[in-house]
């Protein structure tokens, strides 16, 4: 079959399960029986069961199901309650602090879940309300949140990340480590950008002077109460990044400090741990399904001729290699408005893969690129799902303040973007050292 006429019908296939509601992991699974059908016919069902097996024992994957498990017993044992009334008292009284509070709580619990739609879920049931009563400005609240949110795929621990690496072949620990550096970056674009426009027009937030003052030592006891959380993060960056364990291994122990913290903090029970484990086993047999999907599609674009059609048509263009990294992260960036940011993603790298290497670039670089093309995409209108997933947790929330709310927060992600971009430092350097 012709490589045109196969990619062709391959994104009608999905365009058309996409329009009829049909789930990202199912759509790509229909998808994909249909190119074997196509391109082999009944005798390459054997390589879909192949794909799916694959898939399904490959060890670098574990640490998905382990991630998304830390995540839930944090979240669902509300040991993240106890760090939410830690860092308010931390931040004390500064202009525009929920703004603060907001964009330092988004990074923490970025850092513990790695979901920006949970993030941005429970975000809008704590923080939001607040801000609201105390009079701050909605759509900058709203912003706030979201772009902070939107940090929980960038900074370590990362179900996206080890998908990426997975399917493009890099270091899965390396591609972790490398988000740390842009994802406070980013934090600090945020808060930043909330305190100009506070300090240009302050009746965007109420003056909190009159709030009563501390207990001495409040503070000080506020952040004794966040030394559990320090478990978490040194069970997975601490290890990764000396080098003791890999990041499946770090992500068992991450399970284990995330157990201790919730015992820390008196919140742990069998009830809790058999609901989180419920949760983490569905989401992570959706992604997996998902994974073997696009491994799947890859050998079909291989077979298909599709793979080395397009390696030759973008060699034949001419294109400087920054241009052509500017095409191809803008392609996706166009896609991820319209169409879900995992879909694209995993159609997109089999065919990247071997752009990026006929183009030299460093894979290191470039992959997270993608990631935080891709995230950007969870908070970009009209079809972000982490906004989504705030206005199902937020009250009273239309999508016209939605969509007002995110785009100068989508604007200093693209910024974000553009300094990873010329400054290759911020995600090379923090890798380096393992």
């Amino acid at each position: 079959m012709d490589a045109a006429v196969f990619l062709t019908a391959a994104a009608l296939i999905l365009i058309t399960l996409f329009l009829a509601g049909v789930p990202v992991f199912l759509a790509f699974l229909v998808m994909n029986v249909a190119g074997v059908v196509m391109l082999i016919g009944p005798r390459g069902f054997g390589l879909v069961a192949n794909s799916m097996f694959t898939t399904a024992t490959t060890g670098t994957l574990t640490a998905i199901a382990l991630f998304v498990l830390m995540g839930e017993i944090l979240f669902r044992s509300g040991a993240t309650d106890v760090l939410f009334k830690a860092m308010d008292r931390i931040i004390g009284r500064v202009m525009g602090r929920q703004f603060v509070l907001a964009g330092v709580l988004s990074a923490i619990f970025g850092a513990l879940s790695g979901s920006n739609m949970a993030v941005s879920a429970m975000m809008a049931r704590t923080i939001f309300p607040g801000m609201v009563a105390r009079g701050y400005d909605r759509k900058l609240s709203i912003g706030m949140i979201l772009g902070g949110a939107s940090l929980a795929p960038v900074i370590p621990p990362s179900v996206l990340v080890i998908i990426i690496a997975t399917l493009a072949n890099v270091s899965v620990a390396k591609l972790l480590i490398a988000g740390v550096v842009p994802g406070l970056v980013l934090a600090a674009l945020f808060i930043g950008y909330t305190l100009v426009r506070v300090t240009l027009k302050p009746s965007l937030a109420p003056s909190e002077t009159d709030e009563p003052a501390e207990a001495d030592g409040s503070a000080w006891r506020a952040l004794a109460s966040c030394l559990p959380f320090l478990i978490v993060v040194g069970a997975i960056m601490g290890l990764i990044l000396g080098g003791v364990a890999t990041p499946s291994e770090s992500a068992a122990t991450g399970v284990v400090g995330a157990m201790l913290t919730a015992a820390i903090f008196r919140r742990l029970s069998v009830g809790m741990l058999l609901d989180a484990l419920r949760a983490a086993v569905l989401i992570t047999s959706m992604i997996l399904v998902i994974m073997a999907s696009s491994t799947l599609f890859s050998q079909l674009l291989a077979m298909s001729g599709a793979s080395g059609a397009l390696t030759s048509a973008v060699s034949n263009l001419g294109l400087s290699p920054w241009l052509m990294c500017i095409v191809l992260l803008g392609l996706v960036f166009g896609f991820c408005l319209f169409v879900d940011q995992v879909a694209v993603m995993l159609v997109i790298i089999p065919i990247y893969q071997p752009l990026v290497e006929t183009l030299n670039f460093d894979p290191l670089w470039f992959w997270l690129l993608m990631l935080l093309n891709v995230t950007v995409g969870g908070i970009t209108p009209p079809f972000g799902y982490a906004m989504f997933a705030f206005k199902g947790a937020a009250h009273g929330v239309t999508m016209d303040e939605l969509f007002d709310a995110t785009w100068p927060f989508v604007g200093l992600f693209l910024l974000g973007m553009l300094a990873v971009g010329l400054i290759p430092g911020l995600a090379t350097w923090l890798p380096s050292l393992l």
